[in-house]
């Protein structure tokens, strides 16, 4: 059996202008803006989808920074469990705030051991 499947976004904006804004001669403005963005995704991961839409929201003018920000806000925000965002965090090597101090403690103790032994192989 073959499968075909294609995904498209969408983006229109129109601009009535209100002469008492809208200048013409301010050079990088675009006063509408029509496009389409499609891409055959039969067989695409999560992140080939997400890369598309982050592609699609660049295009609709957002900032890579704020991309980021929303997409990591899938993920840290209050209605999904810890659990969940520490297999995240695993995932992507990340130390979540709560576990620095743990952490820390951790790495101090390395230091001192690793100091100790130093010492005793003088």
């Amino acid at each position: 059996m073959s499968y075909e499947a294609t995904i498209e976004f969408k983006f229109d904006s129109k601009h009535t202008p209100e002469y008492s804004s809208y200048n013409p001669m301010i050079p990088d403005y675009i006063p509408e803006q029509h496009f389409t963005l499609t891409a055959p995704t039969s067989d695409w991961n999560t992140t080939q989808m997400f890369k598309l839409f982050e592609k699609f929201m660049l295009m609709m003018g957002y900032a890579p920074q704020s991309i980021m920000s929303g997409a990591m806000s899938l993920v840290f925000n209050d209605w999904v469990t810890e659990e969940k965002q520490r297999k995240v965090c695993d995932e992507y090597d990340l130390t979540m705030n709560e576990d620095l101090d743990k952490k820390f403690k951790a790495w101090s103790q390395a230091t001192k051991e690793k100091q100790a032994q130093s010492e005793i192989s003088k």
